[in-house]
């Protein structure tokens, strides 16, 4: 199983889980020390782990990865895009570099690494792709985090099209998306702070409980899965409201995050 952006949070939980569920694993993130430790830790609890760091915010890193289980020696029957950031202080006011690196971490790179490493999946009979995308792409886009939803929402149509293309191959593909989890994610971004004050402790979820759910949805071939009633909730409310509405309800959102 390769597992990007392995080094911390809902990537991190999904390693113990398959780790546990008896996967051998390769890890890849850009902070090496991070993923020493967890391989570290995964491999005294009798797990096989292979650690190899990349960026896949460079354009030729998906390759490069590719290449580099190769000359290990290693199969991939199992693919985790889980990698991702985000940045929220505005469409104008974020860096064009950014956001061209937002969109090569998060869409770019899991379609260039499903297409390199689907083939041998299908040709072995057995395959999973997990691909991690997240409630906001479910939802109407938000001010001040311009990208990050809609980068979310092709991912998740991007996986139900494979989903449906690799029907019957014996390769799973399943979307994961997670609402409020409890990672680093809000720390990196800046918005720890204001999202904690703006929702509730019972609408945070564990890293843990996201990974299991994600691991379960995509052993039972499920196109897509979103952890938590509350989260299912709000994505049909979304998906039904007249868009006046659903705007509304976004714009809420951003404006008790302070981003517009």
């Amino acid at each position: 199983m390769l597992i990007t952006g392995a080094s911390a949070g809902i990537g991190a939980a999904l390693a113990r889980v398959y780790a546990v569920e008896g996967w051998d694993l390769i890890l890849t993130a850009r902070r090496e020390r991070a993923l020493q430790a967890l391989a570290g830790e995964l491999a005294a609890g009798g797990a096989t782990v292979a650690v190899v760091p990349e960026d896949l915010a460079d354009p030729a890193a998906p390759r490069r990865l590719f290449d580099a289980v190769a000359a290990r020696g290693l199969t991939v029957d199992g693919l985790v895009n889980n990698a991702g950031f985000s940045r929220t202080a505005g469409f104008l006011a974020t860096e064009p570099e950014v956001q061209a690196a937002m969109i090569r971490v998060m869409l770019t790179a899991p379609v260039e690494l499903a297409r390199l490493f689907a083939p041998g999946m299908v040709e072995r009979g057995y395959g999973r792709i997990l691909n991690v995308a997240s409630l906001a792409g479910r939802m109407p886009a938000t001010g001040g985090d311009t990208l990050y939803g809609p980068i979310k929402s092709f991912l998740i149509k991007a996986s139900q099209g494979l989903h449906l293309e690799l029907r019957g191959t014996g390769v799973h593909v399943t979307a994961l998306c997670p609402g409020y989890t409890l990672t680093e994610f809000h720390d990196a971004n800046g918005t720890r702070a204001e999202v904690s004050a703006a929702y509730p402790a019972w609408m945070w979820q564990t890293a843990e409980h996201v990974a299991r759910v994600g691991y379960a949805a995509c052993e039972t071939n499920r196109p897509g899965v979103t952890p938590g009633v509350m989260n299912t909730l709000l994505a049909g409310l979304a998906k039904h409201l007249p868009d006046r509405l659903a705007l509304a309800m976004v714009g809420g959102h951003a404006k008790r995050l302070k981003r517009i």
